[in-house]
């Protein structure tokens, strides 16, 4: 490269820097290794890992059992091109998977259609509010403070940017829901939509078909977001939803130190044009055999910037992908016993948190989180002795609602034993020896 651009030394190459911003040293960093030392050292990283611990941590990221049929499926070779759905005649093992996905997710939220995935829950909340606004003609959001606390947080960035006024609507003190009044008294004709999490983020099932009747009388839209995708397989959907989006980590794909991770959105046929990301249809080959292509794209390259709907051109295809070999895998009724088992545990954990102390913040319905007060001990006493227990607890909530400071979000799932629930439910009494 120096004797293409017709100098001598690297030095010479960076002499119109500053001295000041030239480091005078070699890099703080250690030696080069052999293939040998890496993975020994790697080796002994992955010891220090928490191998062993259960787990009652969920708020947005869920563990679940993964069947092992899940990887060797999702990396044969028809899954795996460096072509993307724009060539349909090589790309035919991933367009198809993502027109089962699109399919599965339309059946299990209750839509008419869903897109091929998003980045991830977090980023389908806006591109929804984005989506409703361009529906409505209308430039405000409305949306409730049991949202994840971090999607919010994203909701607010985007909304920043977009010059998209968002307003935060409250929740009722004893049941943990909506507060449908404080709903009721904030919207107005300027709202585009009201976006509803349900289970929300305290785990509590909302009333998400009254937040749509009260929505739809000023003309905004509903978004539904959910982070839990195996409550899909027990609550019915809600039809009167306009928009639904989320996160499907729990189906196939482990909490992995936050993602990636897949989001979806879905909504009715009507609103299909405004959708973001890319759609993949059915349709015929020359031969008339089944084939799949890339119907609709609202943002690709080929799309003029101020025709786009989104600045996201891609999607999750590989963890979609698993996600609908997961789904594939257990069935309707499959997710239904899976969905049971979680709401079952739940309900004997908070049975037993309270038994031993505890005391459940809301009573609203929930399905497998819920809000535990530490009554008297401590919300970091109860993490700190199931920590020496090898369990990892619940969530402090404290950090996003200060008005939660003496309580814990805490989760249970199928992958949690009878004897790991008891134990942790003894962190709540008073005795430090339990």
């Amino acid at each position: 490269m120096l004797a293409a651009l017709g100098m001598g030394s690297a030095e010479e190459l960076f002499a119109h820097l500053p001295a000041d911003v030239k480091l005078d040293r070699p890099l703080d960093i250690p030696a080069g290794q052999s293939e040998y030392e890496i993975v020994e050292y790697f080796n002994g990283l992955a010891a220090q890992n928490a191998n062993g611990y259960a787990s009652f941590l969920g708020a947005g990221v869920y563990r679940h059992f993964r069947p092992v049929v899940i990887d060797p499926l999702a990396t044969r070779g028809e899954f795996l091109t460096a072509y993307t759905p724009y060539q349909a005649e090589i790309s035919q093992g991933v367009l198809t998977t993502i027109f089962e996905f699109q399919t599965m997710i339309a059946q299990l939220t209750g839509m008419d259609v869903a897109n091929a995935s998003m980045y991830d829950g977090s980023t389908a909340v806006p591109e929804a509010g984005m989506m409703a606004a361009r529906i409505t003609r209308r430039d405000k959001l409305l949306v409730a403070k049991t949202l994840h606390p971090e999607y919010r947080e994203v909701l607010n960035t985007y909304g920043r940017h977009q010059t998209l006024p968002v307003d935060t609507v409250g929740y009722d003190a004893e049941s943990g829901q909506l507060d449908l009044d404080d709903l009721d008294a904030k919207l107005d004709n300027d709202t585009a939509a009201v976006i509803v999490q349900s289970p929300n983020f305290f785990g509590v099932v909302d009333k998400t078909r009254e937040a749509a009747e009260i929505a739809h009388r000023y003309g905004a839209l509903l978004v539904l977001i959910f982070t839990e995708a195996a409550s899909l397989g027990l609550i019915e959907p809600t039809y009167e939803a306009d928009i639904v989006a989320g996160e499907m980590q729990s189906f196939a794909h482990p909490p992995s130190y936050g993602g990636p991770f897949v989001g979806v959105l879905a909504t009715k046929e009507k609103n299909v044009r405004q959708i973001p990301g890319r759609l993949v249809g059915e349709t015929v080959d020359s031969d008339g055999n089944r084939a799949f292509c890339l119907t609709l794209a609202t943002r690709e390259q080929h799309i003029r910037r101020a025709k786009a709907t989104s600045n996201i051109c891609t999607n999750q295809a590989l963890i979609a992908l698993m996600a609908t070999i997961y789904m594939s895998v257990f069935g309707k009724q499959g997710l239904r016993e899976l969905a049971e088992q979680n709401l079952a545990k739940a309900h004997y954990l908070a049975d037993a948190i309270e038994s031993s102390g505890g005391q459940r913040a809301f009573n609203g319905p929930f399905f497998n989180e819920f809000v535990v007060r530490a009554n008297g001990v401590g919300v970091k006493d109860v993490n700190r002795r199931a920590l020496d227990d090898k369990i990892v607890g619940g969530l402090p909530l404290g950090r996003f609602y200060p008005e939660l400071d003496d309580a814990l979000l805490v989760c249970a799932t199928e992958v949690n034993k009878r004897d790991e629930m008891d134990r942790y439910a003894a962190k709540f009494g008073g005795n430090e020896s339990q």
